[in-house]
């Protein structure tokens, strides 16, 4: 019994870290909003946080399992929902230009995301080996992200007008779901046995990827590139490079 609830309790405490981290965000922008480009550098680490916790940690967990036939379907099925996220949002965002909208239907896809985000956490936490660091690796990429997601929360709905005390009272309840996505994903990781979890790891490889190289990079290049934002995206990488070394030589 206590086996099986240690998994859970690291899970949740992962997710409520990274969950954090947004309303951290959040409540900065709200008294003081950063610029782009300082967000920009911010989306350049994370990116590189992203990557290397896909390719150093989930990656070489699918390729030793051997199970191709169940890693294209959960990579495949990745893609399918990330891509399916940004069809919704990009509707959404088209759809409130110019009302004075605070971006609340933007705000519901979000929160799916993020429940998507905990789901990798509570499955890796659960399915990866005893040795593996995946769910505090793949924490601290998305607590990078978070943080600069709850700056851009924050930052928008203080320039629609939207008050610091509901500003923030958003970024609590959006920061619900990576936690609640957590736990989901340790029930699930639990139920699951062989071509499953080989489906459900692919699933975040694709999940990560889409992260890292359609919503973080891709907002941040909004921002003309520097010398110093591009060498922070390797930095970001070599930091997770490094933990993971450390981390099994200790």
């Amino acid at each position: 019994m206590i086996e099986s609830i240690g998994p859970l309790v690291q899970a949740v405490g992962y997710a409520t870290i990274t969950a954090l981290c947004l309303v951290i965000g959040a409540i900065i922008a709200s008294y003081t909003a950063p610029s782009e480009y300082v967000r920009s550098l911010i989306q350049h680490v994370a990116a590189g946080f992203v990557f290397a916790a896909a390719s150093v940690e989930v990656l070489p967990d699918v390729l030793s399992r051997h199970m191709p036939g169940a890693a294209a379907a959960g990579f495949a099925c990745g893609v399918a929902v990330m891509l399916i996220i940004q069809a919704v949002a990009t509707r959404l965002e088209k759809r409130s230009d110019g009302k004075g909208d605070a971006g609340w239907g933007f705000i519901a896809v979000v929160v799916v995301d993020l429940f998507v985000d905990g789901l990798l956490i509570g499955v890796t936490a659960t399915a990866a080996e005893a040795e593996s660091q995946q769910a505090l690796l793949i924490a601290i990429a998305l607590a990078v992200e978070l943080l600069a997601l709850g700056l851009s929360i924050g930052a928008t709905f203080t320039e629609n007008g939207v008050t610091r005390k509901r500003t923030i009272a958003v970024a609590v309840g959006v920061a619900l779901a990576p936690i609640v996505g957590a736990v989901a994903g340790f029930l699930l990781a639990g139920a699951l046995t062989g071509a499953w979890i080989e489906a459900v790891l692919a699933f975040a490889v694709a999940a990560l990827l889409y992260l890292a190289a359609e919503e973080l990079l891709k907002e941040a290049h909004e921002v003309a590139e520097t010398t110093l934002s591009t060498a922070l995206f390797f930095a970001g990488f070599l930091a997770v490079l490094l933990i993971d070394m450390i981390a099994a030589g200790g």
